[in-house]
């Protein structure tokens, strides 16, 4: 089964450390993604659904996003963008690196290794750099090479725009969770299953796969099409491939449990908020929204 999202829940490991462009002021506003309310005794939250790679088209979001944030005590994001360079180094040589023990990539077949290696240059890659990486994280990278190769860019992901707007207009930004525990995730798949998700990857990309599905995912997306995220979504839950059950028990399913706890304490705290994680989190079974109403929380999906 193709992995229609892979590329995009992996986007979350990479973070940008430069300003982007703001663009045309001129504009026209659209629904992107999808918006869902929150309340909860008298306080509410309006709660977006994010890409963490995007196009200075897609900006500004629609006004009640912008209104809503301006009106805010926090936005609430998964990881500020603004991360300094040296934090995300250090992040990087703790968890992202290969260790002595683990084989490298010297150790894979020779025709694979040639695949990687033709990978790698193709993505305009520094294999002198990222053949240190874990093979997860290697991964990570080939599929942001694609998306970047279509034109999309991380400083121009939602959290970019909205971290940038935010502190325009003075209000708190409140990171929900860190680098160095996303980056541990890598660790959550045995050695083998690591480069079996090399592998997938390294396979979706040579077949056209991901190239195509980065397309899709972004159209419904940009479009905020409720039928196709909601479908691709219910694509991403029947993937029964390594990478696919890694995405749903860990980056999704396991994550959402912990965002969830901390948009309530948040929701209980402040009267006004704005929270934005990746679109994933807010579909599908065990969603983010499912969780908040399992604690009391009242939700209306806006789009």
């Amino acid at each position: 089964m193709r992995r229609p999202v892979l590329a995009f829940l992996l986007a979350l490991f990479c973070l940008t450390t430069h300003a982007a462009d703001r663009g045309p002021a001129d504009r026209a506003p659209a629904d992107r993604g999808a918006l869902f309310s929150a309340t909860l005794n008298g306080h509410t939250m309006l709660l977006f659904g994010t890409l963490h790679v995007g196009q200075s088209s897609f900006y500004p979001l629609a006004p009640r996003i912008a209104q809503a944030l301006a009106a805010a005590s926090t936005l609430a994001l998964e990881m500020d963008p603004a991360q300094p360079r040296a934090t995300v180094q250090r992040a990087v040589r703790s968890y992202g690196m290969l260790v002595p023990w683990e084989d490298d990539y010297g150790a894979m077949p020779s025709a694979q290794k040639r695949r990687l290696d033709a990978l790698v240059l193709q993505g305009g890659l520094d294999a002198g750099t990222v053949l240190d990486y874990k093979p997860v994280l290697l991964a990570t990278l080939l599929a942001l090479a694609e998306y970047t190769k279509q034109g999309y860019r991380g400083d121009w992901s939602s959290e970019a725009w909205l971290a940038r707007t935010a502190r325009a207009a003075d209000v708190r930004v409140l990171e929900l969770e860190s680098l160095p525990a996303q980056l541990s995730l890598l660790d959550r798949l045995s050695v083998p299953d690591r480069w079996r998700f090399l592998d997938e990857m390294m396979g979706a990309i040579e077949s056209g796969a991901l190239r195509s599905d980065a397309r899709a995912m972004v159209q419904a997306w940009s479009t905020a099409d409720r039928t196709a995220l909601d479908a691709i979504a219910a694509r991403c839950e029947a993937d029964r491939s390594v990478s696919g059950q890694f995405v749903n028990a860990v980056l999704l399913q396991e994550r959402n449990q912990a965002l969830a706890d901390k948009l309530v304490r948040l929701l209980e705290a402040e009267q006004k908020t704005v929270a934005a994680v990746g679109v994933l989190h807010l579909l599908g079974t065990g969603s983010v929204p499912t969780l908040l109403q399992e604690r009391g929380v009242t939700i209306e999906r806006l789009y």
